[in-house]
């Protein structure tokens, strides 16, 4: 699992081990593992250009330290500084004495520039002077941030402004929240992690892995029915949106429990494809409301939400949901919105949603008493003061008509199988996008279900 901490926690984990260590040791860790990342990109070190946009700080320092260590094995390394009056004394002193350089301009030529320009406590994107900089970026040249991209907020991912994109980021001690969440994460390109030894509490963000997700996984046993694997009712579609009932099921199909009941106005077109289904009232472990229900049908939704049983609420099912009503709840409830829904459940625009997505989930998982799952481009699910979990899997592709109802038919599954809210969410959200990833685009939401299975084992036998 890869465990994300926000920058207090990291610069507190800093201060403690650097009252351990000699002065300045801390700082040779970082740059050691950066010039070995970067040295690794270039192939032969000998002969190439570098070049370093340093900042007035320690990220400054970082690179400067590993540019002098580039120098050494006889790299060009220039050094061109946001403010020369502020730079980095010891690494200044490193690289001249590597015989790296100074300039005001960035050189037209470079076979790889390090971004050191603002560290993890950089705030509200890039200002001029560092903005002027990144515009003289030769294109075409790879870029390495140290330790986070430039303009990119260490605890959100939040861009405000002007920010770098990066082909890797080399971070260092821990992972941090705005290099897993979008849309930090897009211009952190591939996130290598060098460890110098912190010693770190419980994460602020955590992201799974195929190890995590298989472990998770529902297996049936020898004695196991298909009552005692669960069953996932469908509260979906209409005469409208037929459709929507048809993908839910098939994500439901697929999500490990035992069997798939249907109650709603679509049966017919849920049957004519998939004759597995139950049809009618009958006992079930959880249910999914919402997708394709049209307007005027919340009183289906809070009979639902009255029944003792984990409850996942998606689409038109979240249109004016009591909060109170959710907090009441003594079963587990899953929302599932996209930003425009979780939106309108906040009260806020879009646009803020879409800008501090990690503080959105965050606040619906508290406002709603329940698990909140964020779709976008970036997924993540949220459950009462614990880790927010990220989702790593996932293809541009899966913006196209019917994914959610998928999506939502296999976490309802996943929750009928027994899994809590918070573990049916992510797990989902991987299977989701690994099964985009693996049907390639572009895609249809149906192909995305039948995907499912061949992700499955994707992720149970590696």
């Amino acid at each position: 699992m890869r465990t994300a901490y926000s920058v207090e926690t990291v610069r507190a984990a800093e201060r403690e081990l650097m009252a351990r260590l000699p002065e300045g040791a801390l700082m040779q860790r970082a740059a050691a593992g950066l010039a070995a990342v970067c040295a690794g990109l270039l192939g032969r070190v000998y002969g190439s250009r570098v070049v370093l946009l340093v900042g007035p700080g320690d990220n400054g320092g970082d690179a400067l330290h590993a540019g002098a260590r580039l120098a050494r094995r006889g790299a060009a390394v220039t050094a061109v500084p946001m403010d020369p009056e502020r730079m980095h004394p010891g690494g200044l002193a490193a690289l001249r004495a590597a015989g790296g350089r100074v300039e005001e301009a960035v050189p037209h030529r470079a076979d790889l520039v390090l971004d050191g320009l603002l560290g993890i406590g950089g705030k509200g994107g890039l200002r001029p002077a560092a903005a002027a900089l990144v515009e003289r970026i030769p294109s075409g040249v790879p870029v390495v941030a140290v330790d986070l991209p430039s303009g990119v907020d260490a605890d959100t991912g939040e861009v405000a402004g002007p920010a770098v994109t990066a082909d890797v980021t080399v971070t260092f001690g821990a992972y941090k929240p705005g290099l897993l969440i979008d849309p930090g994460a897009s211009r952190a390109g591939v996130v290598r992690l060098v460890d110098i030894g912190l010693e770190l509490p419980s994460p602020q963000v955590e992201a799974l892995q195929h190890a995590d997700v298989a472990g998770l996984l529902p297996e049936p046993t020898a004695a196991s029915d298909k009552y005692r694997r669960g069953v996932v009712g469908i509260a979906a579609g209409s005469a409208q949106y037929p459709g929507a009932a048809v993908l839910a099921v098939a994500g439901a199909l697929r999500g490990g429990a035992g069997a798939v009941r249907y109650a709603g106005p679509a049966a017919e077109a849920v049957l004519a494809r998939y004759p597995e289904t139950l049809i009618g009232p009958g006992r079930v472990q959880a249910w999914v409301v919402g997708p394709g229900l049209g307007e005027g049908r919340a009183g289906e939704v809070a009979d639902l939400l009255a029944e003792d049983v984990p409850v996942l609420v998606d689409a038109d099912g979240l249109r004016g949901l009591d909060a109170d009503v959710l907090r009441a709840r003594t079963a587990p409830t899953l929302l599932t919105p996209h930003a425009g829904e979780a939106a309108a459940l906040l009260g806020v625009s879009r646009e803020s949603v879409e800008a501090g997505r990690l503080e959105a989930v965050r606040k619906l998982a508290a406002g709603y008493g329940a698990t909140a799952l964020l779709k976008g481009s970036t997924t993540l699910v949220a459950s009462g003061g614990g880790a927010v979990r990220v989702n790593p899997t996932g293809s541009s592709w899966l913006a196209t008509a019917g994914s959610g109802d998928v999506l939502s038919g296999l976490a309802g599954s996943l929750l009928a199988a027994g899994l809590s809210g918070a573990d049916a969410g992510a797990v989902a959200a991987y299977l989701h996008g690994l099964a985009a990833r693996l049907t390639g685009g572009p895609l249809l939401a149906h192909q995305l279900a039948e995907a499912v299975p061949a992700a499955w084992r994707n992720v149970s036998h590696p």
